[in-house]
């Protein structure tokens, strides 16, 4: 009997897995399973027109064992065994690493270098994604042509605009579409390979180290084209919360990397048979009378792979939310089924002007090619730095095995990176100044904050002496409970003196409230609040909260009686503090660039009663200035 039953566990576990290895199609291999769309004509192209067996099976070599390094070792084999309680990405990494336990200034910087260039590029990958599918067209008629453009713009601007509606729906589909994608794209390039089955020869290493230290410049600057196979590795890692390592692992090994191989050697085995590369060689792969449903299919899995970029974005801005590094934003959430569908409105928009001037600036994904790449490079260089850390601070690894690993890691990025730094003149500081605005963006906010603090904890008084105070001046007290907000440890908020200041009054119950996060993605709800009562009707709180939380601060003080305060709730005031900055005109005064920056994102910013999701009608906003 328990022989079944461990047999129907172990069935449904094995159900369960392969649902999620179908969903991850769609979110997490979007990007990277489009990739074949550009890479190879790309790479191609800055081979120089030689295309001899040498050049052919050279670049061939280098795109697999790319594929191999970066993707399977790095990411599937290493990075997804680093998570933060089971979320991965740069920014979940970097809170892994304590920085909100001690000053780590490196390891912030490097993080947040890394998040902002993720947005620089995110903004590329819908515009060349979708373009490279739309020119298949030009194969099936030249007279398509003008139209391309026209039609990507479109595609782009209704992606984008349906993202407030969330894609719950939609999203079941994802799975399957790029399940028959993955078949379809594996099956062309088995075709391809028949035709030339010596293009198998690839495999071996020595060709692409031949062909890369046999070329001189021109073998070096190919790796930024062969770099365009693993842009999407990262979301690997990013999205390892939503699906599972098994589940990413399954789908990975299973479908994805051999469907991209056996792609990636028929294209090759196409030029290696004399096949014209004037236009798009991924779409020579398909038999003509194939041709336009197949090029439909590719530009639906272009959209599928540009809402994983959009969804990432939205998930990373929720977390730098989380984390203090952005202000807040009204997130919405689009589904009941997932915490992960979100809707970022201001993140939304500002990606779709970007995707869009891009798509019309460099026109064509041959010239966006040229821009895209090297922020997703730094990016990686950037994880396996923070890997190096991980792996001798978590994993308790020597100094001599972390660096040998890493130093592995880090040698390719930083090959492909250097690579990359040659596309800077051709539209490569396009990605390069998006994320500098976002980490400039990062940084005021960041800084802001802190002297913000700092200013509120000049004028402090102990809550004891606060209340004495009270006491002898015989201020009158009301009826009812009022939650005062603070970001204070011990002192009196100062939300709650200038109430008194002005209101000459005080409720009879007393609630002060401290909303913490913690660098972990999600804390348990026996551990959500501390409560503790420091006079009589008096009591001070900490909840916490994960970064890829939203605080409910109603819905938490409903359970507060469990953590032993038994706080009416029937007449209930929430006091807020609102913020007005002004510049300080002293040495301790802030950047110019660095206060007026704070100042907009702060006025700009969601109201701290809608962020906490308190009853407008129960909410009091005292006003005040400060200088920074």
């Amino acid at each position: 009997m328990s022989s079944t039953s461990e047999t129907e566990t172990r069935s449904v576990k094995t159900s369960n897995l392969t649902l999620l290895g179908l969903s991850a199609l769609g979110v997490v291999f979007g990007d990277i399973g489009t990739s074949p769309l550009y890479t190879l004509k790309t790479v191609l192209a800055l081979t120089g027109g030689t295309f001899d067996p040498h050049v052919i099976l050279g670049s061939l070599s280098l795109i697999i064992w790319t594929l191999i390094l970066i993707t399977t070792v790095k990411y599937v084999g290493f990075a997804m065994r680093v998570d933060n309680n089971g979320e991965g990405g740069i920014l979940a990494l970097m809170s892994l690493l304590g920085v909100k336990l001690r000053p780590r200034p490196i390891i912030v910087a490097v993080g947040l270098i890394g998040a902002a260039l993720i947005y620089g590029d995110g903004a590329i990958t819908p515009a060349i994604s979708v373009l490279s599918a739309l020119e298949g067209l030009n194969i099936i008629t030249p007279d398509f042509k003008p139209y391309i453009l026209p039609l990507s713009v479109l595609i782009l601007i209704a992606l984008f605009a349906v993202q407030y509606k969330g894609t719950a729906r939609i999203g079941r589909m994802f799975g399957p579409i790029m399940a028959l994608w993955f078949l379809s794209i594996g099956a062309l390039g088995a075709s391809g390979i028949a035709q030339h089955p010596s293009v198998l020869l690839a495999l071996n290493p020595i060709y692409g180290l031949r062909y890369l230290f046999s070329n001189g410049a021109t073998g070096f600057l190919v790796l930024g084209g062969v770099f365009l196979c693993v842009t999407g590795a990262e979301a690997l890692y990013a999205d390892m919360g939503h699906f599972g390592v098994r589940s990413i692992r399954r789908a990975w090994f299973w479908l994805v990397f051999p469907s991209l191989l056996l792609n990636y050697a028929g294209q090759a085995a196409l030029v290696l048979e004399g096949a014209p590369i004037s236009d798009n060689i991924f779409y020579r792969l398909c038999p003509q009378a194939l041709l336009a449903p197949f090029v439909l299919l590719a530009t639906v899995a272009t959209i599928i792979a540009s809402q994983s970029i959009i969804t990432g974005a939205f998930s990373m801005t929720r977390q730098a939310i989380q984390l203090g590094w952005l202000p807040r934003l009204q997130i919405t959430q689009t589904s009941a089924e997932g915490y992960g569908q979100i809707y970022v409105g201001v993140v939304n928009w500002l990606l779709m002007f970007a995707t869009v001037g891009l798509a019309i600036g460099f026109q064509k994904s041959d010239n966006l090619a040229s821009a895209y790449g090297i922020a997703v490079s730094a990016t990686m260089l950037a994880t396996s730095a923070l890997l190096f850390i991980a792996m001798r601070e978590i994993w308790n690894w020597s100094f001599l095995k972390a660096g040998t690993v890493a130093s592995l890691f880090v040698i390719v990025d930083a090959a492909f990176f250097t690579a990359n730094l040659s596309k800077i003149a051709e539209g490569g500081y396009v990605p390069i100044i998006l994320a500098a605005l976002v980490y400039g963006l990062m940084f005021a906010w960041h800084k802001g904050t802190e002297t913000v603090i700092a200013q509120l904890k000049e004028v402090v008084i102990p809550i004891n002496a606060f209340m004495t105070q009270i006491a002898e001046k015989k201020v009158a007290r009301v009826a009812g409970t009022a939650i005062f907000f603070t970001q204070t440890e011990q002192d009196t908020p100062p939300v709650m003196i200038w109430h008194v200041r002005q209101n000459h009054a005080l409720h009879q119950q007393l609630f002060i409230l401290k909303v913490s996060t913690r660098s972990v993605p999600w804390v348990k709800d026996n551990e959500r609040l501390t409560t503790k009562q420091i006079a009589s009707n008096v009591w001070r709180a900490v909840a916490f909260y994960g970064f890829m939380e939203r605080p409910d601060i109603p819905q938490l003080l409903k359970q507060a009686h469990t953590y032993g305060c038994p706080i009416g709730l029937t007449d209930v005031t929430y006091y807020i503090g609102h913020e007005t900055i002004i510049p300080r005109d002293d040495v301790k005064a802030l950047s110019g660039w660095i206060e007026a920056a704070f100042a907009f994102m702060q006025r700009n910013s969601l109201h701290l009663s809608d962020y906490f999701q308190l009853p407008p009608d129960e909410v009091v906003e005292i006003g005040r200035q400060v200088a920074v």
